[in-house]
């Protein structure tokens, strides 16, 4: 068996969201019917937003089911700038962060592009986190013309956690709704869409041992917001589409088991984090850790910057070991990019493309530290030779190119 170390891309499903999944797969009924199996997968539906609002902080009707993730933040940007400019024309200004996931900054991108959105781009520090004084300065520079705010509760690469609270108290004074992609954080630390003042909040089920293919945005009861698809009217006529009852009453049930023991499954996966990142630390000195530190951070997550090496390099001779980890950066085409958090938290290139992240999650032990620590100082060291050799090979061939006849 691998050393799974990417919980933060995906999640081993939990044993009591596969209970859910095959037990609504072995039934049959849409959720919109009427007779006996449409009512009786309508209640697994309710039972299950019922359970989700719950463990998000939210009321059962704030919960609008989605594909995942990824749809969530899009029908969150898309349809509160819509409904905004709908109310107000010149409402065009769209505050984001610069470290986004690209659900989110895709969608933004391409309401500029195509919607007449101006984008103002939020700077965070040097460990991610963001620019507090920066986001006073755009929504007092003119607060009619702004849209929306958009900044994720928690970074997917580096693992920093914004400050939600604050964020939310200067946008409300200023009467700008905010969205923020919560998909790192539900899950992982509490989450109160509630107590957050949100008004807009995505999540995702295979981020927390629930299956892929299902989400939830989390919607105030008073947010306007234009739909991004339309049908049947289902999800207040904000999401049509058919709902799946077997996903969300996994995606439900993974919630209920990961609320029901945060605070000591939190504690325990920090404990390995921080055991991990020491080891780190010691078996390749030149290593980096990057974003907040302690509490300021995910408690699965530990992200660094390896100098001298190529983080797929490093990856890819990982994995020939057995230990899965991620470079957390975008791949396009087979070419690979640094990474835009890395980037927006003042990293040259360079440095950035040694990037390699290691999520820990609820199957994570001690053991996959341990395998990581004894694989890491040899893979280092040829990612190192790897690395040195194609920049001594590039030189060459600029030489022989800068040598050759015109």
């Amino acid at each position: 068996m691998p050393v799974y170390l990417d919980h933060a891309a995906t999640t081993p499903l939990a044993p009591e969201a596969l209970a859910a999944l095959t037990r609504e797969l072995a039934r049959t009924g849409n959720p919109s019917s009427l007779h006996g199996s449409g009512r009786r997968a309508r209640r697994a539906v309710e039972d299950g937003r019922e359970a989700l609002a719950a463990a998000a902080g939210a009321h059962p009707s704030e919960i609008i089911f989605t594909s995942g993730g990824t749809e969530a933040d899009n029908l969150a940007v898309k349809g509160l700038y819509w409904a905004r400019r709908a109310e107000d024309p010149r409402r065009t200004r769209v505050l984001c962060s610069t470290v986004e996931h690209h659900a989110v900054l895709d969608t933004v991108e391409w309401l500029e592009r195509h919607e007449g959105a101006d984008v103002r781009w939020l700077p965070v520090d040097a460990e991610g986190v963001l620019d507090l004084a920066a986001l006073a300065a755009e929504l007092a520079e003119d607060p009619a013309s702004i849209a929306l705010v958009t900044v994720m509760w928690a970074n997917n690469e580096v693992g920093s956690i914004q400050p939600v609270a604050e964020i939310v108290r200067l946008a409300h004074a200023a009467g700008v709704p905010v969205h923020s992609d919560a998909v790192q954080a539900f899950g992982s630390v509490p989450v109160d869409f509630r107590g957050s003042g949100l008004d807009a909040m995505s999540i995702s089920g295979h981020k927390i041992g629930g299956p892929v293919g299902v989400g939830a945005l989390v919607l105030g009861r008073a947010v306007k917001l234009t739909p991004v698809q339309h049908g049947g009217g289902q999800e207040r006529d904000v999401r049509s589409g058919t709902l799946d009852t077997a996903s969300i009453a996994a995606f439900a049930a993974a919630a209920e088991a990961a609320a029901g023991n945060l605070a000591a499954e939190s504690a325990r996966i920090a404990g390995l984090r921080d055991r991990l990142i020491e080891g780190v630390r010691a078996a390749v000195p030149d290593a980096v850790l990057r974003g907040a530190p302690g509490v300021g951070r995910l408690p699965g997550n530990a992200h660094f910057t390896f100098p001298g090496c190529e983080g797929d390099s490093l990856l890819f001779l990982l994995d020939l070991v057995g230990v899965e980890s991620s470079t957390g950066s975008a791949c396009t085409a087979g070419v690979p990019r640094p990474s835009h958090v890395l980037l927006a938290m003042g990293l040259d290139e360079e440095t950035a493309r040694g990037a390699q992240r290691f999520t820990l999650g609820h199957l994570s032990s001690e053991a996959d530290v341990d395998a990581l620590l004894a694989a890491l100082p040899d893979a280092y060291a040829r990612a190192r030779l790897a690395g040195m050799a194609g920049h001594v090979s590039s030189i060459q061939t600029a030489g022989t190119q800068a040598g050759a006849p015109g």
